[in-house]
């Protein structure tokens, strides 16, 4: 139950990236994919830490995945900023 907690908070963090320019690298997807695998890396490694099953779940669990999400969305950022990603202006 703890990784449905953990891409659902995820998945409602990445909608978030459409506030920031679109230079994720591979597009809005790459960020989909930055946010859902920090969030669940984070949300492993806090579980391992605490001692959780993951079948066990409280506000904890919800809370583990934010700091990865949000890591994992700048690390994809940082990518597509270095490769000089831009969006396309098509006016």
């Amino acid at each position: 139950m703890s990784i449905v907690i953990w891409f659902t908070v995820a998945l409602a963090l990445w909608h978030f990236t459409i506030y920031v320019p679109d230079r994720f690298w591979q597009g809005i997807i790459g960020a989909l994919i930055g946010c859902v695998v920090g969030g669940l890396v984070s949300g492993v490694v806090v579980e391992l830490i605490l001692g959780n099953g993951l079948s066990d779940t409280d506000l904890i669990t919800f809370l583990a995945a934010v700091p990865g999400t949000i890591i994992g969305a700048w690390i994809v950022y940082r990518i597509g900023v270095a490769q000089g990603v831009e969006p396309i202006d098509e006016a």
